[in-house]
């Protein structure tokens, strides 16, 4: 028996050399380090990109369009995501509306916040510091997936400087998902998150947008690169973790109901992330509201097919 327990402890020596082999040549294949804000603003803030200081933090912008809309359209992204998933959106929009879109805190090239708050109420309270400094009193409300969940948030707490919502593929109930990119996933878990501080596979990326793409031959290596290099945005790795900490799911669950605005909401049924059951149930529980479902995308499809999604929010704005 003595003889065995030495085997069998041997053995498990040899496993753990074995398993910390392979974490560091794991760690060694996929380093990846922050990088500086500054290092990406050259590709990622160009014209007509700006930096304004909200609370003590410097924020990515773009405000375009006519300035003399008096209800300018607010454009909120999603987790890992930024101002750029509304490139299609904006450029239509913005022709005959302004169209103002920021990198929420967490995310982008705004990064993490001095406070690390990443509450609801913390981005309540950045959202109304951001219409402030620009003038805005009231303006419509676009979020797509956790960006939803801000937008119903900021809708609830200052009804006033809403006159109408539109919610795409908006994060907001409890949700089961059907399938989780891997990066979110990473993020969530415990040890795993702290080893994607410093580590970044260019798969992880590739993986975690096929897999909210209705079409996945729609991710392109450029595509990747920008969701690559953003992540790598100081700060930005760390942010995803504490805003999934912080924010549990159906945050926003006992609001939904209370929402009075005109809302639109924009679905993919291919959304395995968020599945359409949810957009049925915003439908149901927001008075008034419409739904449209597009049959072939997924969780991004402002990001997906921008020409076709944004044809019925103009509608919407124009009140057809």
């Amino acid at each position: 028996m003595r003889k065995l327990g030495k085997l069998l402890a041997k053995i498990l020596a040899g496993l753990v050399v074995l398993a910390l082999l392979l974490l560091a040549t794991f760690v060694a294949v996929n380093w990846a380090p922050d990088r500086p804000v500054s290092d990406l603003e050259a590709r990622w803030a160009t014209p007509p990109s700006t930096f304004i200081d909200i609370e003590g933090q410097r924020v990515h912008l773009r405000d375009e369009g006519p300035r003399d809309d008096d209800t300018p359209i607010v454009l909120f992204h999603g987790t890992s995501a930024s101002l750029h998933t509304w490139d299609g959106w904006a450029a239509e929009l913005s022709q005959d509306r302004r169209v103002i879109r920021v990198d929420l805190p967490g995310f982008g090239l705004t990064g993490p916040p001095p406070s690390g708050d990443y509450t609801l109420e913390a981005y309540v309270r950045f959202v109304r510091a951001l219409l402030d400094q620009l003038g805005v009193k009231k303006c419509v409300l676009a979020g797509n997936s956790f960006g939803g969940a801000v937008s119903i948030a900021v809708v609830n707490a200052m009804p006033e400087r809403v006159s109408r919502l539109v919610l795409v593929d908006a994060a907001g109930y409890a949700v089961d998902s059907v399938s989780v990119p891997i990066g979110f996933r990473v993020a969530r878990t415990p040890v795993l998150n702290r080893i994607a501080l410093v580590t970044l596979p260019r798969s992880v990326i590739e993986s975690s947008l096929k897999n909210v793409y209705g079409d996945p031959t729609k991710v392109t290596p450029e595509l990747i690169d920008r969701y690559y290099e953003l992540t790598l945005r100081e700060g930005n790795r760390g942010a995803v973790a504490e805003r999934f900490r912080q924010v549990p799911p159906g945050a926003a669950e006992s609001t939904i109901a209370s929402i009075k605005v005109p809302t639109l909401i924009l679905w993919g049924a291919r959304d395995r992330l968020i599945p359409l059951e949810y957009g049925q149930r915003f439908h149901r529980d927001i008075q008034g509201s419409e739904l449209i479902v597009f049959e072939d995308l997924g969780h991004v499809p402002q990001e997906e097919d921008p020409e076709r999604t944004v044809l019925p929010v103009k509608a919407f704005l124009a009140g057809k």
